[in-house]
């Protein structure tokens, strides 16, 4: 195994010793499944897809990828991209034909949780013991425990997904000494800092997937919430009406093009310095420094704002997971394969390729050396501890807090755009609030029946 590791340094910085002693539950993996690698392995192939493939992602893969072939003779493992508005559908005809991936990592908890309520989903217990309970964050399995006893998946990592990105120098010209807390702060230091070709935001107003989510967080930072704990919608209210009657309010702060906008669109935008402010996880840092490093020095990130400062920060993490389809080929290679992927010396490259993006859910990894040895996590060490204790916290429509119930429709209704369709409703069409609100009510509720 060791000497795998000599053979891999080309793809990265070389790990230390500490690195593979503390990783000995994932380094170990093959020893946790029976059969030798070279026995089992002839002629196996092994798919993998993920939403996230940008370079630096799919080099960290390779060396992933390269490093499990080099311990597992004759098998060899194919990463297919997907994208993160395309991946149900590609999923839904990988089940319909039953050619299906072996792993699929990178996608949110609540997608998870729905797959498995289908009985699409292997358990996922066998890896999770591979990996090692115990180098876990405590709790961090919990949302994947919908049947008792019985683990979904596990967590590749934690996103803060809804973080409040600004510039220092833009706040400076404007004389905005400190980051809004509040939506009327917020408004006011954006009406300040537009003009010259810069919006105040990048928030999206399209029928997809960012849009719902990105107004579920809007939601809770009007005090509100989707569904109650034992999952009742709960949106005909003035909570739910506050969020839309702001989430409008701040249209004239985006570009015309926020109306197509989902992710990546938003994160250029204010990488470009399209935008004074951005809403995003820790992408922004390895972006705007690859990109755009003129800015880099006054790139800051905060809680997003909330309708009062009574009110909390609410921290969309969307929780993005390992998950192994049911009647994938090859399941015993397929969970060591599983397991293979949080080997310390992959593990943290594959964190490396984003830093502060996606944060580790093994504290062995965290406490690591050689996770903490990255210039932009050095650089902007403060903006990487809030966003990981921000996603540590964080939730999502499949978990809206700490006293419900798992949501194993969220997937669906996330699906359905019922959230992005009562912007698009409101926002662009100038429907009438009771009516989009009052639809909007009966849409979740025929959801939460549908059988």
């Amino acid at each position: 195994m060791q000497k795998s590791f000599r053979r891999g340094e080309s793809f990265g910085p070389p790990v230390s010793r500490r690195a593979v002693v503390a990783g000995l539950g994932a380094a170990a993996a093959n020893a946790a499944f029976p059969g030798s690698g070279l026995a089992q392995g002839q002629g196996v192939t092994l798919r993998w897809w993920s939403p996230q493939a940008a370079p630096a992602q799919r080099e960290a893969y390779a060396y992933q990828i390269k490093t499990f072939e080099e311990a597992n003779p004759g098998v060899k493992v194919l990463f297919e991209p997907s994208s993160d508005e395309g991946y149900p559908a590609q999923l839904a005809a990988a089940f319909a034909s039953g050619q299906v991936p072996n792993l699929v990592t990178h996608i949110p908890s609540f997608a998870v949780a729905t797959y498995w309520q289908n009985g699409l989903v292997e358990p996922f217990n066998d890896v999770i013991q591979a990996i090692g309970p115990q180098n876990y964050y405590e709790g961090a399995n919990r949302i994947y425990e919908i049947t008792q006893g019985q683990y979904a998946g596990t967590g590749i990592g934690n996103t803060a997904a809804n973080m409040l990105w600004m510039r220092r120098d833009l706040m400076e010209k404007a004389g905005i000494a400190e980051a809004p807390r509040t939506w009327d702060q917020l408004r006011d230091a954006c009406r300040k800092m537009q003009g010259g070709g810069v919006f105040g935001a990048p928030l999206p107003y399209a029928r997809n997937s960012m849009t719902s989510l990105i107004f579920v967080g809007f939601v809770h930072g009007a005090g509100g919430q989707i569904f109650t704990p034992d999952l009742q919608v709960e949106v005909n209210n003035d909570k739910f009406r506050s969020a839309l009657e702001f989430y409008r309010s701040m249209r004239e702060f985006c570009p015309a093009g926020a109306t197509n906008y989902s992710w990546g669109d938003s994160l250029t935008a204010f990488v470009s310095g399209a935008t004074a402010t951005g809403i995003y996880a820790g992408r922004v840092l390895a972006n705007v420094t690859a990109q755009n490093p003129r800015i880099v020095d006054f790139v800051t990130c905060h809680n997003y704002p909330t309708i009062s400062a009574d009110v909390p920060p609410w921290t969309f993490n969307d929780f993005p997971s390992v998950m192994i389809p049911k009647g994938a080929p090859n399941m015993e290679m397929t969970k060591r394969f599983a397991a293979h992927l949080f080997r310390p010396d992959g593990y943290i490259r594959q964190l490396h390729a984003a830093p502060g993006h996606v944060v580790p859910v093994l504290k062995t990894i965290s406490e690591n050396s050689d996770y903490q040895n990255n210039a932009i996590i050095q650089k902007h060490k403060a903006a990487v501890e809030l966003m990981s204790k921000a996603a540590a916290a964080g939730h999502n429509l499949g978990w809206e807090s700490t006293q419900h119930k798992p949501n194993v429709r969220a997937g669906q209704i996330v699906a359905s755009h019922v959230l992005a369709e009562a912007v698009q409703r409101y926002v662009t069409n100038n429907e009438p609030m009771n009516t989009v609100v009052s639809d909007t009510a009966k849409k979740l509720e025929e959801l939460m029946k549908a059988t």
